[in-house]
């Protein structure tokens, strides 16, 4: 399954339709933070492949960013992980927690 970028609602709605769990990342291509955090999150990838994840860029797909937060009540941060279970947000974290133990824990 590997990673997926996606940038508009239309896709993101795609996505919450075809997939049951998934995790999502807002990364930031401006942060040295959010480029540590999207190392951990490819680490990740890399290790569990059978994981669905997709990713946005905020400077690419603000409109996406913003509808995440306020569709689901959670204050946009970048960068940020958010797994997805059964149409809602089951966990979300920003900066430094996001790692590869916190990814691979927060899916079990």
């Amino acid at each position: 399954m590997g990673k997926t970028k996606i940038e508009t609602i239309e896709e993101f709605n795609q996505v919450l339709e075809k997939e049951n769990t998934f995790i999502l990342i807002k990364h930031s291509l401006t942060c040295p933070i959010s480029k540590a955090a999207f190392d951990e999150y490819e680490q990740f990838v890399a290790e569990h492949e059978d994981v669905p994840t997709y990713y946005l860029y905020v400077q690419e797909a603000r409109e996406l960013s913003t509808y995440i937060a306020e569709h689901f009540e959670i204050k946009h941060e970048s960068p940020q992980a958010l797994l997805f279970d059964d149409g809602k947000v089951k966990w979300n974290a920003s900066h430094r927690s996001i790692t590869k133990q916190s990814l691979v824990a927060a899916g079990e």
